[in-house]
């Protein structure tokens, strides 16, 4: 008997062939017309490309859940195409998974905060926008204002995205298939790992489905940046927030795409706080947002940036971070012997199969351009696409590399964590003293920057306060 259509509560789909369906259709389009490109010995017209990427985007886009997450994953990655016009066109098509996904109706929402609140909007707050300003692949965020007079968002999760979640999750059909067709989209995906991409889809979603979980994540934050003189994280509204309803002070200022069009020194500003944001939360914290995609920040003309979306915060050990900082010592003093004792103790190598020193300098050359070549640096597209070109190549000591190297589940992550902020980095544009903040950072130097001497207050205050 075959599986017939199954809905939730806001007409998603969650039956597995329902929801399997318009992907297999997109990826038998998408990998057939990359065949006969091959056959054919050529790249697609750039205007080919991006129909493709707008078709991609458009079945992800209405599916709500696991697929439109893992395309926001994704999004933030355009460089992962070797033709600089096939990124663009990419990065066009991609955005929209960011930050226009399909809303839900105002009833529903208004349904839902009723069943998590015991009282509809109109009661539970002094005033509520039933129309949302942001709408993504689990939940779309709504402004309201609390009795007191202060201005929050309100972050209000699909009815029935939870059950769709679980079946994509489930379905090992449909990631395949999801997985051919993303490769057909994005070249350069034929090299990763189909498994590790599943898994960390898998545990980051299912993080995110569990609302009283990102409020704890973010109280976590919050705490440790209160106050800072750039960083900032909204305050939840506890009494408000419960497992699909999260309510938090709103955070007012620019979007991504607004933030793009301002002024380089601006956007350097900006590239140094998420940078510090991330390195600094590892290193002191053992602690980053994993989701570091555009949608996630909210920039302000003071050159200060607002940190959204704790519904996936990765906690590392205290030998991973060790590692982070011991291979950034290395590279900063171009020590290869030194890194490749620190990648052998950390299990990345087994003795017999380590790269020598000056391999391991050379597999790593292009990606410590930005602490060891001319300074001031600036992250761009293409500085990205030559990270991925040159260390996933198949010749020298790359090639030597990847198939020497073993990889733990948390450094995949935090290499994924790392591949976003550098992304989010390269679309500002970003320059800065990169060498002398990681020299601050891992050697224990002097404050780099008026950042960097602003951020050295911040911390020695709080020690002094504590």
């Amino acid at each position: 008997m075959s599986e017939g259509p199954k809905h939730g509560g806001d007409g998603i789909p969650v039956g597995r062939l329902s929801r399997a369906a318009p992907i297999v259709r997109l990826a038998a389009r998408t990998t057939g017309e990359s065949v006969i490109d091959s056959l054919r010995r050529r790249d697609p017209a750039p205007e080919v490309y991006a129909r493709r990427a707008e078709r991609y985007v458009e079945v992800l886009g209405h599916s709500k859940g696991a697929l439109m997450k893992a395309g926001q994953m994704l999004s933030i990655v355009p460089v992962l195409s070797t033709d600089p016009k096939n990124r663009t066109a990419f990065h066009a098509a991609m955005v929209h998974l960011q930050a226009d996904a399909p809303p839900m109706d105002p009833e529903l929402a208004a349904d839902v905060i009723r069943s998590e609140l015991g009282r509809w909007p109109d009661k539970a707050f002094a005033e509520f926008a039933p129309l949302p300003i942001a709408a993504a692949s689990i939940g779309q965020v709504h402004v309201a204002r609390l009795h007191d007079g202060r201005p929050v968002a309100v972050k209000v999760q699909y009815p029935g995205v939870a059950d769709a979640i679980r079946s994509d999750l489930r379905n090992t059909e449909l990631v395949s298939v999801f997985l051919q067709m993303l490769r057909s989209v994005v070249p350069g995906l034929s090299r990763s790992d189909p498994k590790a991409i599943a898994a960390e889809v898998s545990t980051r979603i299912n993080e995110e489905l569990d609302y009283r979980h990102e409020a704890s994540n973010q109280r976590f934050f919050a705490d440790a940046y209160k106050g800072h003189p750039f960083i900032r994280i909204p305050e939840v509204v506890t009494e408000l927030s419960t497992d699909r309803v999260l309510t938090q002070e709103l955070a007012e200022g620019l979007a991504w795409s607004d933030a793009l069009q301002q002024e380089q020194s601006l956007r350097n500003a900006w590239g140094e706080s998420i940078y510090r944001f991330s390195h600094g939360s590892l290193r002191r914290l053992r602690a980053v947002i994993a989701d570091a995609h555009p949608g996630n920040y909210i920039f302000h003309l003071d050159g200060t940036v607002s940190f959204l979306d704790f519904g996936c915060v990765k906690r590392f050990s205290p030998e991973l971070v060790n590692q982070v900082h011991s291979i950034y010592r290395a590279a900063l003093k171009n020590a290869g012997d030194l890194l490749a004792r620190i990648l052998i103790d950390g299990g990345h190598f087994d003795e017999y199969r380590a790269l020598s020193g000056d391999e391991l300098l050379e597999h790593y050359r292009v990606r410590f351009e930005m602490i060891t070549g001319p300074q001031p640096f600036t992250v761009t597209q293409d500085y990205m696409a030559r990270i991925i070109e040159h260390e996933y190549s198949m010749k020298g000591a790359s090639g030597r590399y990847m198939r020497s190297v073993k990889t733990a589940d948390d450094w995949l992550f935090f290499v994924r964590v790392e591949v976003g902020l550098m992304s989010v980095l390269a679309a500002l544009q970003a320059t800065t003293e990169t060498r002398a903040v990681a020299i601050e950072m891992d050697l224990d130097g002097p404050p780099a920057t008026p950042c960097g001497i602003a951020d050295a207050e911040y911390w020695t205050a709080r020690s002094v306060a504590r």
